[in-house]
C-alpha cells in the first residue's frame, strides 16, 4: 500500500489567511470526485447528473456515473424557482459571466459547464460575455448589464490563471473572480491549487520509490507553471531529496517540446526514473520520446502529467494525471455569488484554491532498486 506523507497546515497548504484549502473546508462530495471513481470526465458527469437530452452516452457510463455519485453521497440541489413563488417575478435572476476566451483550450469551457449548472440548479440564468480582454467591449458589457433589473451579480473570468486588471466599472453588483486574482483583494476569488497540486503529483512518483525525478515544466511568466514547479521543488524538499536543475527543462505545453525535452532528460548520463510534466500534452511527447529510445512506460520510466485531458485516459498505458477542478471551480464562483447576492451571507475567505487531485493509471509503477 502506498503511503503519503501528511503535510503541515502552513506554507503551500494554507492560504494566505492561513485558512485550509478548500477540500478541508467544504467536504462535500464534488463532480470531479464522480468523473475520477467513475473513470469519465468531468463534462460526461455533468451531462449524465443533470440528465441532459440528446447526450449520446452508453447505459453503462450513465450507471457507472450514478452509482459513483451514490458511493459517495453526492446529490444535485433541487432547483429552486423562487421566480413562481407567490408574489414573485415570472423573470429569473441572471448572473452575467464575463471571460476573456473561452475557444483556447477545454478548461474555459468546463467552467462555464460548471456556472451555468449551478445558476440553473439555483434558479438562475447565467450570461455569458466573450470579450478577448477588449477593454472597450467589457465596458460595454457592464454598461449593459447594469440596466437588466434581473442582475444579481458578476462572476469575471480568466481562461489562464493570472492577475487581472479589471475594468472600472466592476463592483456595481456582487462580484467573484474566477481563476484570476488582483493584488488588492477586493473580491472573493477561486483559483486551482496548483502548488500542492505539484505537490501532489510529484509526491505521487516518490511514493512509488523514485527519487531522481525530473520536470518539463510549462512557459515560466505562466503562474500555472511557476506555482506547479514551486509544488515539485518543495515536494522534492520536503522528502529530503536534493534539487538538481540538470534534471528541469521549461517548455512551451506542447507535443513537440515535451518530446525533445524528453529525450535530452533521458538521453542524460545518469537519467530520471521519472518525469513530471507540467501538462497531459508535453507528457504524452515525452512517452514518444521514451519509446524511441527504447524504454518501456512504466517498466523503464514512470510518467505523470496534468490537467487530466480526455485523451490521457487512453494513450498507452493511461496516463497518471493530476486533475484541475475546472467544473467544480464554476459551481464554487455561482455558490458564493448567491450566498452573496440573495443571502447576504459574507464570504469565508476572499482567497479559496480548489484541490487538484493525482489520478493514479498505469504510467506509473513502483521502483525496483538492485539488491
Amino acid at each position: 500500500m502506498l503511503t503519503r506523507a501528511t503535510p503541515p497546515p502552513t506554507g503551500i497548504f494554507a492560504h494566505q489567511d492561513g485558512s485550509l484549502p478548500v477540500k478541508s473546508r467544504l467536504p462535500r462530495p464534488t463532480m470531479s470526485d464522480i468523473a475520477r471513481l467513475a473513470g469519465v470526465s468531468q463534462s460526461c458527469v455533468s451531462l449524465v447528473l443533470n440528465e441532459v437530452e440528446g447526450a449520446r452516452l452508453s447505459d453503462a457510463t450513465r450507471e457507472r456515473v450514478r452509482a459513483a455519485a451514490a458511493s459517495i453521497g453526492y446529490k444535485l440541489q433541487e432547483r429552486r424557482d423562487s421566480q413562481h413563488a407567490a408574489g414573485a417575478s415570472n423573470r429569473r435572476g441572471v448572473i452575467a459571466y464575463i471571460v476573456d476566451e473561452i475557444s483556447i483550450s477545454p478548461h474555459p469551457v468546463l467552467h462555464v459547464d460548471g456556472a451555468r449548472d449551478a445558476a440553473w440548479q439555483a434558479g438562475l440564468m447565467l450570461q455569458t460575455y466573450v470579450t478577448r480582454s477588449n477593454k472597450d467591449l467589457e465596458a460595454e458589457v457592464l454598461a449593459t448589464i447594469g440596466h437588466n433589473p434581473d442582475l444579481i451579480g458578476v462572476i469575471y473570468a480568466a481562461s489562464y490563471t493570472r492577475e487581472a486588471d479589471l475594468p472600472a466599472g466592476l463592483g456595481q453588483h456582487p462580484v467573484v473572480l474566477l481563476n484570476c486574482y488582483t493584488s488588492e483583494k477586493r473580491f472573493p476569488t477561486i483559483l486551482p491549487g496548483e502548488v500542492a497540486g505539484g505537490f501532489s503529483a510529484t509526491e505521487h512518483l516518490i511514493a512509488h520509490g523514485h527519487r531522481r525525478i525530473g520536470h518539463i515544466g510549462g512557459e515560466p511568466w505562466m503562474d500555472a507553471a511557476r506555482d506547479r514547479q514551486k509544488g515539485y521543488r518543495e515536494a522534492l524538499a520536503t522528502h529530503d531529496i536534493a534539487f538538481d536543475p540538470a534534471l528541469v527543462e521549461d517548455g512551451d505545453w506542447t507535443l513537440t517540446t515535451g518530446y525533445e525535452l524528453g529525450l535530452r532528460l533521458l538521453k542524460l548520463p545518469n537519467r530520471p526514473t521519472a518525469i513530471f510534466c507540467a501538462n497531459d500534452v508535453m507528457a504524452i511527447g515525452c512517452a514518444n520520446a521514451a519509446r524511441d529510445l527504447d524504454l518501456a512506460i512504466p517498466a523503464d520510466l514512470s510518467l505523470i502529467g496534468y490537467n487530466d485531458i480526455e485523451l490521457s485516459r487512453h494513450t498507452r498505458p493511461p496516463l497518471s494525471s493530476c486533475r484541475v477542478p475546472n467544473y467544480d471551480m464554476g459551481q464554487r464562483a455561482v455558490d458564493l455569488l448567491v450566498d452573496m447576492a440573495l443571502h447576504a451571507r459574507p464570504p469565508r475567505s476572499l482567497l479559496i484554491k480548489m484541490e487538484c487531485s493525482v489520478i493514479g493509471r498505469g504510467s506509473v509503477q513502483e521502483l525496483e532498486t538492485a539488491g
